[in-house]
């Protein structure tokens, strides 16, 4: 097997759905191999057992993120299933929207423990090993709320400018590692979390409209653009980038006004 990623051995989080999935197919066409994580055990399963031809490319467990003692299991895991890991790909998230003032502490607790938290505990998991490999690599797909904001999606963006500051930390920290730490900046996507987004709007289908009227190009991203771009930053391809963001909204961020 060759192709862009080959010798890669990957492990991801939030794979069972969207981008997450999205990711894994991609990778997978180039040559890595993958151990997939996600809360989901059920569709996780399910959804693994279709990428994979039964060649020992692909294995999974089930994992919350934010059970680090978990994921230090599952990263020791996928070292006996598909050899040392040597790239991460944080992807598991959850959208946490309010007005500050209506925001809970559980909300709070809720955004910032799988958004930074989780991440941060894959990234604990794996460090370790990459230093002892010789290096690799850390992709975090934030957000475009790491950098703009949008009003009542309190306290969402807070958690997205945190990870986009711990890939900044991390990424300089262990440069003289080999180590490169990436984020990638989706916006709107078409996924099953822009839906729900949507449906939360009294006329959803006029909230989409709304959406993609934003967009220059007056559509959003396909999961499956996001992953072009991620097999790009995991790839050997850009192996000065470091510590950096790249965003992928179709220029939505640029515009000052639709």
């Amino acid at each position: 097997m060759t192709g862009r990623l080959h010798g890669k051995r990957l492990f991801v989080t939030g794979a069972a759905q969207g981008i997450g999935l999205a990711l894994a197919s991609a990778f997978l066409k180039e040559g890595a191999n993958l151990f997939l994580i996600d809360k989901d055990g059920d569709l996780l399963e399910r959804e693994c057992k279709a990428l994979s031809a039964g060649d020992g490319r692909v294995a999974w467990v089930p994992v919350d993120i934010t059970n680090a003692p978990a994921i230090e299991a599952a990263v020791a895991a996928a070292a006996t299933k598909i050899g040392p890991i040597n790239a991460l790909v944080n992807n598991a998230g959850i959208n946490v929207f309010d007005e500050p003032l209506k925001s809970s502490d559980a909300d709070w607790d809720r955004c910032f423990d799988v958004n930074l938290r989780g991440a941060w505990n894959c990234c604990r998991a794996v460090l370790p090993g990459l230093i002892e490999g010789g290096g690799g690599a850390i992709l975090n797909i934030a957000s475009t709320h790491a950098f703009t904001i949008i009003p009542h999606t309190f306290p969402y963006p807070l958690a997205k400018h945190a990870l986009l500051g711990m890939t900044k930390a991390l990424g300089i920290e262990y440069a003289d590692r080999n180590i490169r730490v990436n984020a990638i900046a989706p916006g709107y996507v078409a996924t099953q979390k822009a839906v729900e987004y949507w449906n939360t709007f009294a006329d959803p289908g006029a909230a989409e409209k709304a959406t993609l009227a934003l967009h220059p190009s007056g559509r959003i991203a396909t999961p499956e653009e996001i992953a072009l771009a991620a097999v790009f930053m995991i790839s050997d391809e850009c192996p000065f980038m470091n510590a950096t963001c790249l965003t992928i909204d179709g220029g939505l961020s640029v515009r000052q006004h639709p």
